[in-house]
């Protein structure tokens, strides 16, 4: 496992973000002659953190529809988590299956104890099994790196952030000592910051979990394949745009979501091509071994 030295900078994206949400309740505060506003923001950045950190595993599970399996039902699947937790002396994560041919894999919960790595159908049928350990090593990468409590956090917080930012339009329209310039300016700038950072926050981790991940398997070219068959596989079979698994979305391995020009550039998840290239040059050769 490396270390990234990325602890900090996620520290301070994550800090912009209850940043931002306190300076709307700093300009809520300014209408109104009140500082209240100012804590309320607080209390909902602590109270949607806590609520993160807690429920990431239902949320997530729930939104796919997912379903635990046992070793007879997945074998495969089974042996590959069991030797890549044991290899890094790691509890084994409960396994789910997700009912939806969309393929695709992902990660959820506060910690290694209390973990959960999921997994479509779609991507069992899709990868061989040397594809598929590349994948489940990136996904319990990001267990071990603690990834799912950040960027479920950043998600989160981010999601209040629109709402507010929502809400200051109804508010600036009723209040007469509001500034409505900086109401409305507030209003559609920090939904784009919020988004910006956020994907910041998941497209270090998603690197960072590739390079681990690979690590972690000894065999960077298996991911790269999988990444491949990921980025046709999921334009071919792409998951609806359900407002439950776009909340989810920043999880998966891939973006599972159809779309590109400025959808694919605000992204959560990095280039496939670039993910491919880092781990490509991690194996010293190019993918077409």
């Amino acid at each position: 496992m490396h270390n990234h030295f990325n602890g900090l900078k996620t520290a301070g994206l994550l800090g912009g973000l209850f940043a931002l949400l306190l300076a709307i309740g700093a300009l809520l505060a300014s209408g109104t002659g009140s500082a209240n506003w100012i804590w309320i923001m607080a209390l909902i950045g602590v109270a949607t953190t806590a609520y993160s950190y807690w429920n990431s595993d239902k949320l997530a599970i729930r939104s796919m529809q997912a379903y635990p399996v046992t070793e007879a039902d997945q074998p495969a699947m089974y042996r590959i988590v069991r030797e890549l937790s044991t290899r890094a002396n790691q509890p084994m994560p409960r396994l789910y299956v997700s009912p939806t041919m969309a393929p695709n894999a992902f990660a959820t919960g506060r910690n290694p104890k209390n973990s959960a790595v999921c997994c479509t159908e779609g991507i069992l049928r899709l990868l061989d099994e040397r594809e598929l350990r590349g994948v489940l090593g990136h996904e319990l990468m990001h267990v071990y790196n603690r990834d799912i409590l950040t960027s479920s956090v950043a998600a989160a917080v981010a999601g209040v952030i629109t709402s507010v930012a929502q809400f200051l339009l109804f508010f600036g329209g009723r209040d007469r000592n509001a500034n409505p310039l900086a109401l409305i300016a507030m209003s559609l700038l920090a939904p784009i910051a919020a988004m910006l950072i956020q994907m910041a926050v998941s497209r270090t981790r998603e690197y960072d979990a590739d390079e681990d991940g690979a690590t972690l398997t000894d065999d960077p070219l298996a991911l790269a394949s999988a990444l491949r068959k990921l980025q046709y596989g999921t334009q071919q079979a792409p998951l609806p745009q359900d407002q439950k698994l776009v909340n989810t979305s920043h999880l998966m391995i891939a973006n599972p979501f159809k779309g590109g020009g400025v959808k694919k550039m605000f992204s959560t998840h990095p280039p496939m091509d670039d993910r491919v290239a880092r781990l490509e040059r991690m194996a010293g050769r190019p993918l077409g071994y």
